[in-house]
């Protein structure tokens, strides 16, 4: 996964970049768990290879709450919203119907306006998939990137 972007001088426009001493605070993760539903699947009981993005969607949405923000919120009190630039899948093995998964949501490296993460579906201990996901936090009205709000990047190193 990328080299991390840190320490680039964008901290006189009033954005934090994180110290070397906080990026392992990065590195923790964040599991969420998902149940296969038939509705995920093909005609043949195996989840379509684009709700896995749906599930890793999922699971990036329940990491903000835990951090204690809500997507309404960050349209509302920070004027920004986060969408996905850039996704790299890897598909392992199959899940099925009715199969009890595990979405981890690890941050790799933050940048002025975008985070990247490390994402596995795993059900037990067999990797599904893996993915590496770029998304930039942008401006709701005009789509153009803005800085991290100061209240995520504090919660990303705490």
């Amino acid at each position: 996964m990328g080299a991390s972007k840190r320490g680039t001088g964008h901290a006189r426009d009033g954005h934090r970049t994180v110290a070397s001493r906080d990026r392992d605070r990065l590195s923790a993760t964040f599991v969420w768990p998902v149940r296969v539903y038939f509705e995920d699947t093909d005609a043949g009981g195996v989840v379509y290879h684009a709700n896995y993005l749906r599930f890793m969607e999922r699971a990036r949405t329940e990491w903000l709450r835990a951090l204690g923000f809500e997507q309404d919120e960050l349209r509302t009190r920070f004027g920004v919203q986060f969408v996905v630039i850039a996704a790299h899948i890897e598909y392992r093995r199959a899940a099925r119907f009715n199969a009890q998964l595990v979405v981890s949501v690890t941050v790799t490296d933050t940048g002025r306006a975008s985070l990247t993460f490390a994402q596995q579906i795993r059900e037990a201990d067999v990797l599904i998939c893996e993915a590496e996901i770029r998304a930039a936090c942008v401006d709701t009205e005009n789509f153009k990137p803005r800085p991290l709000p100061q209240e995520i990047v504090a919660e990303l190193i705490r």
